[in-house]
């Protein structure tokens, strides 16, 4: 990767039982990149297994919050920190293994054309397989909301992503405000607005095999209603999102 610095950045929240094994099997990939975790004190002791793990891994680092302010918010913090230390390429996903980390190759190889690379779950007929019907109704729905409140057509709802910071300024991560789920409608939205170039990866996600899901009905019933906000701001208030205006 030459003179590029990847690092990897996976907010958590009580993914005890899971931190060790995601950061084993990143290392068992081979990717030269620095690990960030960004935990929002979690109760059940996830920050106290990170810390055991980065006194023998100095590229293992942990960023701890002082409690749970929004998986948003998680990922606001994490860009700014990785922005502040020169880090060219940022790959985020979650701690659940919904997210597999062999994918990451696949989204670094197309890091030198793209400026965001963005894992499908709708390119496959398979992404799913296995998965309940409210975990694929959350999914289709918000795809479908995008789709037709934003005119957007890329899976947004989902946090595997790869960012060339290098290309993206800062200014635009502060566009964004939600510090909930809709963090990842909302900062895809930015990025498609200022024409940044976006390219869509499919990807498998197995059911949740580890933990519980965070999501709940409400959160969906929230997306859609800061999906019409954000459609209205789009049409009437489109500077709101824009940096050259």
């Amino acid at each position: 990767m030459g003179d590029n610095k990847i690092l990897i950045m996976i907010p958590t929240y009580n993914e005890r039982e899971n931190v060790e094994k995601m950061y084993r099997e990143i290392r068992r990939t081979g990717i030269d990149a620095d690990i960030l975790f960004v935990d929002d004190n979690s109760p059940d002791g996830t920050g106290a297994v990170l810390d055991g793990l980065a006194k023998d891994d100095p590229r293992l680092l942990v960023i701890h919050r002082p409690g749970k302010q929004g998986i948003g918010s998680a990922h606001l913090d994490g860009i700014g920190w990785v922005y502040a230390r020169g880090y060219t390429h940022l790959v985020t996903m979650d701690c659940d293994f919904t997210h597999s980390p062999e994918n990451i190759k696949d989204f670094l190889a197309c890091a030198d054309e793209y400026d965001v690379v963005v894992g499908s779950r709708h390119m496959r007929t398979d992404s799913l397989t296995g998965w309940n019907i409210w975990r694929k109704c959350i999914t289709k729905t918000g795809h479908l909301l995008t789709t037709v409140l934003l005119k957007m057509p890329y899976d947004s709802t989902g946090a595997f992503r790869l960012y060339r910071l290098d290309r993206i300024p800062p200014e635009l991560f502060g566009k964004v405000k939600s510090r909930g789920y809709s963090f990842f409608i909302e900062s895809l939205t930015v990025l498609n607005i200022n024409k940044f170039r976006i390219k869509e990866i499919p990807i498998a996600l197995p059911p949740r095999t580890y933990g519980h899901s965070k999501l709940q009905f409400r959160d969906m019933v929230q997306w859609g209603w800061f999906m019409l906000g954000m459609a209205w701001n789009i049409r009437f208030n489109r500077k709101k999102y824009s940096l050259a205006l």
